[in-house]
């Protein structure tokens, strides 16, 4: 048969008939522009934007911004307002009077999750993974877009509007990858279309359409715990057919499924898969997956538990295999991780008490849980749905149940003596009242956003995942203050005086407008990128050893100050800097040695890498 489109813009300018008419793609046309080649151009542009979004989180971070703000919900309706009264009052809460404060609490909640739904597409889309043309990931995410949760009596998808307070459908990978095969197969492409992609056709060519088909045709394979198995190396280059059709019809959940992506993803790198016996004695069933980026580097460790997550019963294997390539070290705490959880998911089972130090990891107090699969491994959240919260934190943090804190309004009840807040704490003030006095630890967020001053909270000493004190000019009050489990927010910091404690931010410091730093002396460790755009002085960072992620020092003129440095883990900035001085201790930039940027910084003086 000939083929239905050229290619993919054509595909899209026949599917969407106003798609070349739209304000965001005539803003990169010219008048002249036929409707494929005003496609062109803005998938062109959509592309580069993106490519420049993940050379750093920070810059993800703003692109995710830009789709929250596009497709987040603002405002809930009147009906679910009334449905979370009819259901307290189901629940024997009687009628309860929903004020402004417990609405914002609400819309706080679900635009959360609905946040957290589009990261799972947006993080995927925009990975090494998604081997995909930007045809079809905006063709994908368009789609996705319009979907409501799945009714699985109409077997089909709801359709959702600017009120709908549902998070967005979850992210089926190896489904996306054979809506692409079907798609492949009409676009560019002369081969004949099989029955199977025939049938998912006859219904149209929608995203809604073809993501429906698949996903109620996905046969569920039922897996036991038998760890008997072969390993099975794919090479490079070798025929890609062999690999994809052990996938078929065993639900991976595994984009590797998809033909198209299998045939890129072996083009790319060695593939390797552990299969155990199926039904008929066999080695034909894949629970384990290797993706390598080239010869050396491993791209992707994949499992068929939930979200892709590795079945414990299988860290074993995977731990053991690891031992056969480079770079074996980042996926250590991975391992390491999945072997306690397994542990404290059989302890819960069997009714044994958990150790405290079992308890901190669980609840995540001193790090985040890393797994192999997309998404987070859902144990953590079954075995955690069992447990007796209060009880559990009491135990981590040495008080007493009534000294924790789940919600804001607990903070009304002076004689709780709120110790440790569970929960993502979010205060709109911007002085802190006496009711905070003993707060030591925030088990969540800490959204201070509004804050001007942060007197009052003299005693907290760790705040276990975001801080976000945007408002604040100087750090006063948060003398105590130790550790930040993922990003710090302190834009508009000029001194950090009153930080002379913080030793640890998790993930990225936001320090955009901080002069002087004075007042970080005991800061070892940010996890990923530092944004420093205006400090003057190094002078404060004497104990700083890792940047995890880029590191911007925009205009710092001598490097006197960060000579303890070891690692800065992306890129690095330093565009004013005329000597290595202070520098010697620094041994990796980006992955690679460090003699060669510190030799171009004495070089040039000016170095962008």
């Amino acid at each position: 048969m000939s083929m239905k489109y050229k290619n993919g813009e054509e595909f899209l300018n026949r599917l969407y008939s106003n798609l070349h008419m739209e304000e965001v793609v005539m803003h990169t046309a010219s008048k002249s522009d036929t409707p494929v080649e005003k496609i062109e151009k803005y998938l062109s542009r959509l592309e580069s934007v993106h490519d420049k979004a993940i050379e750093s989180s920070h810059k993800l971070e703003v692109l995710k911004k830009f789709y929250y703000d596009n497709y987040v919900i603002i405002e809930l309706p009147d009906s679910y307002i009334e449905l979370q009264k009819r259901m307290a009052r189901e629940r024997g809460y009687g009628n309860i009077t929903v004020t402004e404060e417990m609405k914002e609490e609400l819309l706080a909640q679900v635009q959360k999750e609905q946040m957290k739904s589009l990261d799972m597409w947006i993080d995927y889309l925009a990975s090494d993974d998604a081997m995909y043309p930007m045809w079809f990931k905006h063709y994908a995410f368009r789609g996705m877009l319009k979907l409501n949760r799945f009714d699985k009596e109409k077997q089909e998808f709801g359709k959702r509007s600017k009120t709908t307070t549902e998070p967005y459908i979850e992210l089926n990978q190896e489904v996306l990858a054979k809506v692409y095969d079907t798609l492949v197969k009409e676009i560019g492409s002369s081969e004949e279309i099989n029955e199977e992609i025939s049938k998912a056709l006859e219904n149209g060519e929608s995203f809604k359409k073809l993501y429906e088909y698949y996903l109620t045709h996905s046969e569920y394979t039922v897996r036991d715990e038998n760890t008997d198995g072969v390993w099975i190396k794919y090479e490079q280059g070798d025929n890609y057919k062999p690999l994809w059709e052990s996938l078929q019809g065993k639900n991976t959940g595994w984009c590797t499924a998809g033909e198209e992506t299998a045939r890129t993803q072996l083009s790319n790198g060695d593939f390797y898969v552990y299969y155990t016996k199926d039904q008929n004695g066999e080695y034909k069933e894949p629970r384990l997956a290797i993706r390598m980026d080239r010869k050396s580097k491993i791209g992707e460790i994949r499992g068929v538990g939930k979200n892709q997550n590795i079945e414990g019963c299988m860290t074993p294997i995977i731990t053991k295999k690891l031992d056969e390539f480079p770079g074996k070290e980042q996926y250590l705490k991975k391992v390491h991780d999945m072997e306690l959880l397994t542990k404290i998911d059989h302890k819960v089972k069997d009714n044994l008490e958990l150790t405290k130090e079992e308890l901190e990891f669980l609840y995540e107090i001193n790090s985040k849980i890393e797994g192999f699969g997309y998404e987070r491994d859902p144990r953590i959240e079954e075995i955690k749905e069992k447990r007796n919260l209060k009880k559990d934190y009491a135990l981590i943090f040495d008080c007493k149940e009534e000294n924790i804190g789940t919600s804001i309004y607990d903070f009304d009840n002076e004689n709780k003596k709120i110790a440790c807040y569970v929960g993502d704490l979010n205060y709109n003030g911007e002085t802190v009242p006496a009711s905070f006095r003993h707060l030591k630890y925030i088990c969540g967020d800490a959204d201070f956003n509004s804050l001007k001053s942060a007197r009052g909270l003299e005693n907290l000493h760790t705040i276990s995942k975001n801080a976000w004190f945007e408002s604040l000019t100087n750090a006063d009050g948060l003398e105590h203050l130790q550790k930040i489990g993922r990003d710090a927010w302190f834009e508009l910091l000029i001194n950090a005086r009153g930080l002379e404690r913080l030793q640890t931010i998790g993930q990225n410091a936001h320090f955009d407008a901080l002069e002087s730093a004075i007042g970080l002396e005991q800061l070892q460790k940010i996890g990923r990128d530092a944004y420093f755009y205006a400090l003057e002085s190094a002078i404060g960072l004497e104990n700083l050893q890792t940047i995890g992620g880029d590191a911007y020092f925009d205009i710092l003129e001598s490097a006197i100050g960060l000579e303890n440095l070891q690692t800065i883990g992306g890129d690095a900035y330093f565009r004013l800097l005329k000597s290595a001085e202070g520098l010697e201790n620094l041994r990796i930039v980006n992955g690679k040695d460090a003699t060669e940027f510190k030799n171009e910084i004495n070089s040039r003086g000016n170095i962008r890498r």
